[in-house]
């Protein structure tokens, strides 16, 4: 049953959406401004100045934005219309389309303005971190977190990142927004944009072609961390630490060596640094000390599906390719050689500028005997087998009854009965 009030209501309502010089009445989906007139924890009740009175309840309380959390009576507050009219002929509210709205409008508002705010992280995946901004969700990737902050875990072992990554759970980072997308609920934040904006002043005291004093602290698999100047790190690529090739930093370099490194890239805040920049490139006298068609000495230190590379000293590796190894077709360069084990090579190319030098291990079979290779591998090589003989032809080196072939014949074979030999004289056989 319709009660009075309710009639009044309603009749009220109406008047006003026939009056001309009433505000217009709001659509469903409208944004409202309204004054707090009631506050429980079920539900708010608005004045809706000149119009009517609305309600926002249940779910529609809840507000991403985090404006609406803490109201009182008096407070101006923002919501989106539902329903112009209820079951009790108030305008259905939500403060949970509006805060959404006004959320990811901040959000957008944070990301073009380039502000620095703290999130909260409330947990980890071997991607990233999850975080919080306001109440919306986001993701802070590995990728952009600080070098300070960064998991460097030798070998990139995933569970051990994980580990490292979890200890972030529960602290407050400060990050800039670098993605917003509404439409997908994406947020994506960044700590290393954030770190960037705050050094700028003390990076920009530096520039490519600098020499830094600073001491290692880290190494991972791609490289080594170096921190100098004002808490600023860098990072030496494993290209970078020496001329030579290098299998693993670590081999090279370890957490606390002091070291001098030249800046060669700085990209807003990364630096990348060099070692080898600061040593003699030894590639560039390699051509005095090394010959083609030249005959070598080298240890193989690294053998992959192409070929092999081998030391042939401390500063100049050189490459020998799969077809190089044998005269005979192989399948796999282990066939030919084990890691570890000295070889005697022959250079087939040197370029200097590339940092390349091709060798072989083929010795060509017409040149065998006069090659320096193949004498330097005779050398090395045991004593060949002999060739085995047939008992026949043992018989007949030690003057057995075999019978002689006539020189004469070209064929090499045996006269046959009454056939003229060379003699003139018939065989008699």
């Amino acid at each position: 049953m319709i009660t009075q009030k309710e009639i009044k209501q309603s009749s009220k309502m109406d008047e006003l959406l026939a009056s001309s010089d009433q505000p217009a009445v709001p659509k469903v989906g409208d944004v409202v401004e309204a004054t707090v007139i009631s506050v429980s924890n079920s539900e708010v009740y608005l004045d809706i100045e000149g119009l009517t009175t609305g309600i926002v309840r249940g779910r529609e309380l809840i507000d991403e934005s985090g404006l609406y959390s803490d109201l009182k009576v008096g407070d101006k507050a923002q919501a989106t219309v539902l329903e112009i009219e209820n079951e009790k002929c108030e305008m259905e509210l939500s403060f949970r389309q509006a805060g959404h709205q006004k959320a990811w409008e901040n959000l957008e508002k944070l990301m073009n303005e380039g502000t620095v705010i703290g999130i909260n992280v409330t947990e980890a995946n071997k991607g990233g971190l999850m975080v919080q901004v306001g109440k919306i969700d986001g993701f802070l990737p590995v990728s952009q977190l600080t070098v300070e902050h960064y998991p460097r875990v030798e070998g990139g072992d995933k569970s051990r990142i994980l580990e490292k990554l979890n200890q972030f759970i529960n602290t407050e980072l400060k990050v800039k927004v670098i993605d917003v997308d509404e439409k997908e609920g994406k947020l994506i934040v960044s700590e290393k944009a954030a770190w960037e904006q705050q050094q700028e002043k003390v990076i920009s005291q530096y520039k490519v072609g600098d020499i830094i004093n600073g001491t290692i602290t880290g190494v991972v698999d791609f490289g080594a961390f170096i921190e100098f100047g004002d808490n600023l790190e860098g990072l030496v690529h494993i290209s970078e630490l020496a001329w030579q090739r290098i299998d693993s930093p670590s081999d090279y370099v370890k957490v606390g060596d002091k070291v001098k490194a030249k800046i060669i890239s700085i990209d807003g805040s990364r630096i990348s640094l060099s070692l080898k920049s600061l040593q003699v490139d030894p590639w560039q006298k390699a051509t005095e000390k090394y010959k083609i068609g030249q005959p070598v000495k080298g240890k193989v230190i690294k053998i992959n599906p192409f070929g092999i590379f081998v030391e042939l000293d401390k500063e100049i590796h050189g490459l020998a390719h799969i077809s190089e190894l044998s005269s005979d077709r192989i399948n796999n360069p282990s066939d030919v050689v084990k890691v570890g084990e000295s070889y005697t090579f022959k250079i087939l190319s040197i370029e200097p500028d590339n940092h390349r030098l091709g060798l072989s291990m083929k010795v060509s079979e017409d040149k065998v005997e006069s090659t320096p290779v193949a004498k330097e591998l005779a050398k090395e090589a045991p004593d060949a087998k002999k060739p085995e003989v047939k008992k026949s032809e043992e018989k007949s080196a030690k003057g057995g009854s075999q019978p002689k072939v006539d020189p004469s014949n070209s064929a090499g074979r045996q006269p046959l009965i009454g056939e003229k030999t060379s003699s003139g004289k018939k065989d008699k056989k």
